[in-house]
């Protein structure tokens, strides 16, 4: 019996959890008209997101596209000449190391600064109080940073796929001698509008499940400092797990519907 007790409460907590979410997403869309109200609280919150996780972007871009540099040459010796490493670089970059990487790092960042911010308010009752001087706290704390979020990614991301190129190339000119006169004619060779743009349309929904899985832990956060530290752990986690099972779903959707080739 034990096993289906532990299977149903997980099933009850799961539906539970979704519901909540369900909730919370009806009653962001029921303020989005007064979006243009809250454009100050938008613009410190993208100022937070954007601004703030460009160091963390930095570092991994630069390293994400030398390894891959390194990598496929490595996979590249004696089968496939290295004129096509620019090529696989720009293709690995854009369609994937880019966008999923950029999200990862910064979700963990940004989703664990939400839910530790909004939930230290919860415990404090601090949105308590607000909503009881009738200021919405769906509209004055999670609004902002969902719109913050959803515009951040893809600018983050274009950085992002800049960097990792840029790297990639510098590795492939130190250490494996391709030149950059090469390395940007294999980049341009299989190059195609398609898979930039596929990327960063995936941005947005990443974009849109940190800000939400941050905000939702933070506002079910409860158990003083102890929850505190298990909403932020939450919210890093599920963001990540979403972040990972959506881009299986809409790279599906994008490269083999949309952009299917012809």
């Amino acid at each position: 019996m034990l096993p289906f007790v532990i299977l149903g409460r997980f099933f009850l907590e799961f539906v539970e959890e979704v519901g909540g979410i369900v909730i919370l997403l009806f009653r962001v869309f029921g303020v989005v008209p007064r979006i243009f109200a809250n454009a100050r609280n938008i613009l410190t919150q993208m100022e937070r997101i954007g601004i703030g996780s460009i160091p963390l972007v930095l570092v991994t871009s630069l390293f994400v596209g030398a390894v891959t540099a390194v990598q496929a040459a490595y996979q590249f010796h004696g089968y496939v000449p290295l004129r096509f490493l620019g090529a696989v670089v720009g293709k690995a970059v854009t369609l994937e190391l880019g966008p999923v990487l950029t999200a990862l790092v910064v979700g963990g960042r940004v989703s664990a600064a939400m839910a530790a911010e909004l939930g230290t308010m919860k415990v404090t009752e601090q949105i308590d109080a607000m909503e009881m001087i009738a200021i919405d706290p769906i509209e004055y704390l999670v609004l902002p940073r969902i719109v913050a979020a959803i515009c951040m990614l893809p600018v983050l991301t274009v950085f992002s796929d800049f960097l990792a190129i840029m790297g990639g190339m510098v590795v492939a000119k130190a250490s494996l001698g391709v030149s950059f006169n090469l390395f940007g004619v294999g980049l341009k060779l299989f190059y195609r509008h398609q898979d930039v743009i596929g990327g960063l349309m995936k941005t947005f929904v990443f974009g849109f499940i940190i800000s939400l899985m941050g905000c939702y832990n933070g506002f079910t956060t409860r158990g003083g400092a102890e929850g505190v530290g298990i909403a932020t752990m939450r919210a890093v986690v599920s963001s990540c797990l979403l972040i990972l099972v959506s881009n299986y779903l809409l790279a599906s959707l994008i490269f083999r519907i949309i952009f299917a080739p012809e």
